[in-house]
């Protein structure tokens, strides 16, 4: 078990590492936006000998696992991002981390079929660049609804069917259940059929609010009212944790349960996020083996 540590934005690795230790945890999904944003535990775009020594003395002193490091940006738009992510590959490659996550994003100027074809084109230099290095891209989820002006999906890597087309690109699964919860797909019947294809799973949970669907619908609401659900920690939602893990771990997945924490309700504050941090684990410990 471990947790995206972006939850975190006003404290340091250290600290954060050795707080998830004492309260059990194994592993960290250490987040690696650039040196200039909040979300940056790693600096990638400076990782010299002495930010490489400053990273493995914290994961050899606590004894957790670098699960993977975090860059989740729209790849699609920006070439500033595509030479980031490079560089998560470079630093995860050093620190011995197989794995650095992001979303393959979308230009919402064009069609999905035109999205899908320049997709083809970013990421297959981006996964051979991995592939040399040792080191596996794999992607979230989740439909970023806000990275559309009409807020239709903006990551074309929200349900099965364009899991599919990504896999042919190379590219591994993040699976976070929650965001298959929010289109109305079940986690579990999503999940099966590509057990193998998941390289790491994010633990957040969904909350359908009571009457919203009805006056909204899927797409949610378009006056600037909040939606018909929210994210919660592990245990405060819809998803069936049970059925998941068993599911995962049926399916022969042995690897890491990393709780992404964006539960409105246990924020605003440290103490508050790790309150929420540990009802996620008092929920997963059960299910989920050290």
């Amino acid at each position: 078990m471990g947790f995206l540590t972006a939850c975190l934005p006003e404290s340091n690795l250290c600290d954060i590492a050795y707080w998830a230790a004492g309260q059990g945890f194994e592993a960290l999904e250490v987040a690696a936006w650039p040196t200039t944003d909040d979300r940056n535990h790693i600096r990638p775009d400076a990782f010299d000998e002495a930010e490489y020594s400053r990273v493995a003395k914290i994961f050899e002193e606590t004894g957790l696992t670098l699960s993977a490091l975090a860059y989740y940006e729209n790849n699609l738009l920006h070439r500033e991002v595509n030479e980031h992510l490079m560089r998560c590959v470079d630093a995860a490659a050093a620190l011995g981390c197989p794995l650095v996550g992001t979303f393959i994003g979308r230009d919402p100027a064009r069609t999905v079929a035109d999205n899908l074809k320049l997709a083809a084109d970013v990421f297959g230099p981006l996964v051979e660049y991995g592939r040399r290095h040792g080191v596996t891209l794999m992607i979230e989820n989740c439909p970023m609804k806000s990275w559309h002006p009409d807020g239709y999906p903006g990551n074309l890597a929200y349900s099965p069917e364009l899991w599919e087309w990504m896999f042919t690109l190379g590219l591994k699964l993040n699976y976070d259940p929650s965001h298959l919860v929010a289109l109305g797909i079940d986690p579990v019947a999503a999940a099966v059929p590509y057990v193998s294809q998941i390289a790491h799973v994010q633990a957040k949970d969904t909350e359908i609010l009571p009457g919203k669907l009805d006056r909204y619908g899927f797409y949610g609401p378009v006056s600037g009212e909040k939606g018909w659900y929210r994210y919660r920690v592990p245990g405060r939602g819809q998803v069936d944790w049970v059925r998941v893990i068993d599911a995962l771990q049926e399916g022969g997945y042995d690897g890491v349960v990393s709780v992404e924490h964006e539960d409105p309700v246990w924020s605003g504050s440290t103490s508050r996020v790790q309150s929420g941090l540990g009802i996620a684990y008092r929920t997963l410990r059960p299910l989920v083996m050290g």
